[in-house]
């Protein structure tokens, strides 16, 4: 695995556009094997001599890590709601490989402002369908044939729709993988099922060394819970690669080209849906926003309480800053810098080790002298005054924020969120719009705080100095109608956003001063 080559069976050098074929693999459900089977098919193809690339339709964190545990690259992030059309577009035009893979969220056409049908229609990509094929034979053709005839009798959400010049294209269904399905006269039935034009591309077969664990924000990391390679191999050799470069079509290139501006950048009546509108200038190699060329330094968080993290978002601050990661649990201090991003991930997990870094008492002194932070979620957690686990253990984290974090025992939110700046913020601009995802267990609640926090200097008074950067027009946020806590230069949301937001134009533009 990871083996690099510069040219590609059946084709030719990837282009500096991106990938030239693929197709979205998509589900009958939650559940069905979608990442397994994306892992054997991306073995599949670099075992053939192509240079695949991965990518997930929707917000998810942890199915990309898995795919980056075999392509060796980071796999895009696909989200219509959060990118618009042509975001998601140049997404893929700017990937370095020959044949894009991406994986869906949930069922093909589950999903109310995104789906897997959107993100497959945004870039025309034919559709493979993954069925269970476990305890069915002749049924795995009528599911995949009324999977295909379905594409005629609903639509696409509605911001997708809108987001297209003229009719957008038709969904296709071109292929059946079968998931957990036996070789010999299972496999050669489930083929003959298969009404015509929708292709036999191979199967998955039935082991519990294709299973990945599971924890309460889903599976497990690919870095963490990694699936042995010999065993991805093994169900890769049952993958027909000729038929999946049969049925591979082109994916639709932006409008913008690959280093456009970004497709979020709407109007939506008088508010500005704000996006990334200097991506040229940063992959030109300037520095974009900068009339002195400086550029600062953003300290992020990145260890295993914090790793939620968009390669987009990523790729946007090693464009406009230099980035200085940090590790909170390992005892690592906040080095010197300009900023600091503290992104999602599990601080619930890493609570003791969180309360003893000397990371969170410099947080707390660095943002009463007004240092620009930005945290996301469990950045937001470990930025307030404490954090309850689900054992009831209390640990006191860095107390810039005020309010106390529960963990529960189900998730309280899980949406995509559409939220109004109210203020100028180093999160955002006033009358802004940012959109994004939420998915957490824990609760925060200003009422019945901690009496104390890490550090006195920085403890406030919610009452007078605790303010809210967003109004939430659509998820929970932090308390129903509001995200983005903040005081001083410091901004703690529980939504996660995609650089396509503008969020990290506008934490280096704070660490320059500029906002």
């Amino acid at each position: 695995m990871n083996d690099r080559t510069t040219t590609t069976a059946g084709g030719s050098a990837p282009g500096a556009d991106g990938p030239t074929q693929g197709f979205v693999l998509a589900g009958t459900a939650s559940g069905v094997g979608k990442t397994v089977a994306t892992l054997a098919v991306l073995q599949a193809l670099e075992d053939a001599g192509h240079e695949p690339v991965a990518a997930k339709a929707g917000p998810d964190f942890i199915d990309p890590s898995h795919h980056a545990v075999v392509t060796g690259s980071p796999s895009r992030t696909l989200d219509t709601w959060m990118q618009g059309v042509d975001g998601v577009r140049r997404s893929i035009a700017r990937s370095a490989g020959d044949f894009v893979v991406v994986e869906g969220m949930m069922g093909l056409y589950d999903g109310s402002v995104t789906s897997t049908a959107a993100t497959a229609a945004a870039l025309d990509l034919p559709v493979v369908l993954v069925v269970d094929a476990s305890a069915g034979m002749q049924s795995v053709g009528a599911t995949a044939l009324g999977f295909r005839e379905y594409a005629a009798h609903t639509p696409l959400p509605e911001d997708a729709r809108t987001d297209f010049d003229g009719d957008p294209p038709s969904l296709d269904v071109v292929g059946v993988l079968a998931q957990r399905a036996h070789g010999g006269r299972h496999a050669e039935g489930i083929r003959e099922s298969l009404p015509d034009g929708i292709a036999f591309v191979g199967r998955i077969p039935p082991t519990e060394e294709l299973e990945i664990p599971d924890r309460h924000l889903g599976l497990r990391m690919g870095d963490e819970a990694p699936i042995d390679p010999a065993t991805i191999a093994d169900a890769a050799g049952a993958i027909d690669v000729e038929a999946l470069r049969d049925v591979a079509g082109p994916p639709a290139r932006p409008a913008s080209g690959p280093n456009g501006a970004s497709g979020s950048d709407r109007i939506a009546g008088s508010d500005r849906v704000a996006g990334s509108d200097r991506v040229a200038e940063a992959d030109a190699g300037t520095d974009a926003g900068s009339s002195d060329g400086h550029r600062p330094t953003v300290a992020v968080a990145q260890d295993a309480a914090f790793r939620f993290v968009y390669p987009a978002v990523r790729e946007r601050l090693a464009a406009l800053a230099a980035v200085e990661p940090f590790a909170p649990v390992a005892g690592e201090d906040l080095p010197a810098c300009d900023a600091v991003y503290l992104p999602g991930g599990y601080p619930e997990l890493h609570a003791d080790a969180l309360a003893d870094s000397p990371a969170l008492s410099t947080i707390a002194d660095r943002a009463a002298e007004g240092l620009p932070i930005l945290g996301e979620c469990g950045g937001l957690m470990a930025l307030s005054e404490s954090l309850t686990t689900t054992a009831g253990d209390t640990h006191e984290m860095a107390g810039v924020l005020p309010g106390a974090v529960r963990m529960r025992d189900r998730y309280q939110a899980l949406d995509h969120v559409d939220l109004h700046a109210r203020r100028d913020t180093p999160a955002a601009t006033a009358g802004e719009t940012h959109r994004g995802h939420e998915f957490h267990y824990s609760s925060h609640a200003l009422a019945g705080t901690a009496a104390t926090a890490s550090s006195g200097d920085a403890a406030v008074d919610p009452d007078t100095d605790a303010r809210f950067a967003f109004d939430v027009r659509r998820g929970e946020g932090i308390d129903g109608d509001h995200d983005g806590l903040t005081t001083y230069r410091t901004v703690g949301t529980y939504a996660h956003r995609h650089a396509d937001s503008g969020m990290i134009d506008r934490l280096v533009a704070a660490a320059r001063g500029q906002e």
